[in-house]
């Protein structure tokens, strides 16, 4: 099988603190890696390596067979992988629109003075991407909310927004931390319902953090469980979420497998 990610050996040190111990996956187009596992396991500090806001102590990152491993994050959005952050991390005073639009600078083409006069290349590149953007507020079913300041808006939408806004730099890959964590069971419906459009429709990789264990089960391809930063096991759904060890790692804790 062809892997769009690959994984190998990574570890992360700070200080005398082990964030990730040795761990290795790794990730094939299309495919839904849902990584679960107690709070501090290691989990965004996983997705931070991925995507160069942290640099691994040791160990490989390979992306689309080339290795990304210490590279800056500013190049993440323009070699296609985007992330969702667990609290949000939008720009509360613009626009739904206009952070969507920000979602889209991986491909900005037009010099400063372009810009400054609005003519030219600058007007029919804001030209291209605000169509692009106007397709992602349909699929994603914010029209009602397109033109609010995002500050404005519920908890739930805002939710939805930063998931928007990781799909307007038209990713290969995703990386998703917990979309469903202050979410209530309606909500968390919808986020299902999108995760399967999406894949059916926009068909990305996607990592994704989630501590509802029913949502694992329905939607996630495979799973990888961490825990104090050790690989604790990794393959289907149904067979690491039965695993005993698995259990009692979260024995304790809030998550439920059941």
């Amino acid at each position: 099988m062809t892997h769009l990610l690959e994984v190998g050996n990574l570890s992360l040190r700070f200080g005398g603190i082990v964030a990730l111990d040795d761990v290795s996956f790794s990730v094939a187009p299309r495919e839904l890696l849902a990584v679960v596992g107690p709070n501090g396991a290691g989990k965004t500090s996983l997705l931070n390596c991925v995507t160069g806001a942290y640099h691994a102590s040791a160990g490989r990152i390979v992306f689309d067979g080339g290795e990304i491993t210490r590279d800056p994050a500013y190049t993440a959005a323009k070699r296609g992988i985007a992330r969702t952050f667990q609290h949000n991390e939008l720009f509360p005073q613009l626009t739904v629109l206009e952070n969507l639009l920000l979602g889209r600078q991986a491909f900005l083409d037009y010099g400063l003075l372009s810009a400054g006069l609005f003519f030219g290349r600058c007007r029919g590149w804001e030209l291209a991407q605000r169509e692009k953007v106007e397709a992602i507020v349909d699929f994603f079913e914010l029209e009602p909310f397109r033109r609010q300041v995002v500050g404005d808006l519920p908890y739930g939408v805002q939710k939805r927004i930063g998931l928007a806004r990781a799909f307007a730099a038209e990713p290969r890959l995703v990386l998703l931390d917990e979309p469903s964590a202050g979410l209530n069971r309606q909500e968390k419906e919808d986020l299902a319902r999108y995760l399967l459009r999406i894949r059916h429709e926009l068909a990305p990789a996607m990592i994704w953090i989630e501590h509802d264990m029913q949502l694992v089960r329905d939607l996630a391809d495979r799973v990888l469980v961490l825990h104090y930063g050790k690989q604790l096991a990794s393959g289907p759904p149904e067979q690491v979420l039965s695993d005993p060890m698995v259990i009692q790692a979260y024995i304790g804790a809030s998550d439920s497998l059941a």
